[in-house]
């Protein structure tokens, strides 16, 4: 898989907290925390990176800039797994081309859940099988906004280790926002912190 290139982002038009211009690359098969004070922009950097919001500069997987193909198309190749999940029909199983049972096994679901009412499920149950939605779209590189936020230790290990994997079964760059920094130690090579005006990109954890 190809590198997750960023040259020159600019999003001072959307944040007050971005006057400052971003230039990193996540190589493929390596994954980059992020982290910083509430509300200092981190999931907007994140909605920029899959293309979501007005931005300046060059978003790149590999040779493909990210305004040289349909924005649909960019978001399946660079896929946004936000803090919380959106979810337009009634059961769980319409929002699934198919059950994936070792999709679903892995992060505790039988083939029942897809005859769930999506208005019964709980927060954690929610992300998890958005998570597992987005990986069934067999995305590129992957943009996670707190993904393990509403879960318990268990379920937050198999949510973790589910990721892990496909990231490196595919060799994918990885961006992932948490505030648990043991977590991103775990998981990441790279940590870009976000301050007010500047950010700043250091080695860390897994791998480093």
């Amino acid at each position: 898989m190809p590198d997750l290139t960023i040259k020159n982002l600019n999003l001072s038009s959307i944040s007050p907290n971005f006057s400052q211009v971003f230039d990193f690359s996540i190589p493929a098969g390596t994954s980059m925390g992020i982290t910083g004070p509430s509300g200092i922009g981190k999931s907007v950097l994140l909605k920029a990176l899959a293309d979501m919001l007005p931005h300046s500069g060059d978003i790149y997987l590999g040779d493909t800039e990210s305004q040289t193909i349909p924005a649909e198309r960019w978001r399946r190749k660079v896929t946004l797994l936000p803090s919380e999940s959106q979810w337009w029909h009634e059961t769980v199983g319409e929002h699934f081309h198919h059950f994936n049972d070792d999709l679903f096994s892995c992060l505790g679901f039988n083939k029942e859940v897809m005859d769930w009412q999506i208005i019964h499920l709980s927060s954690g149950e929610k992300q998890r099988l958005a998570c597992i939605r987005v990986l069934m779209n067999e995305p590129e590189a992957l943009l996670l906004d707190e993904p393990t936020a509403n879960l318990d230790q268990t379920n937050r290990i198999q949510l973790e280790t589910l990721i892990i994997e496909y990231q490196k079964k595919n060799q994918i760059p990885l961006l992932w926002i948490s505030h648990d920094k043991a977590q991103l130690s775990r998981i990441c090579q790279q940590l870009l912190t976000l301050n007010k005006n500047h950010y700043q990109i250091t080695q860390i954890g897994a791998d480093s």
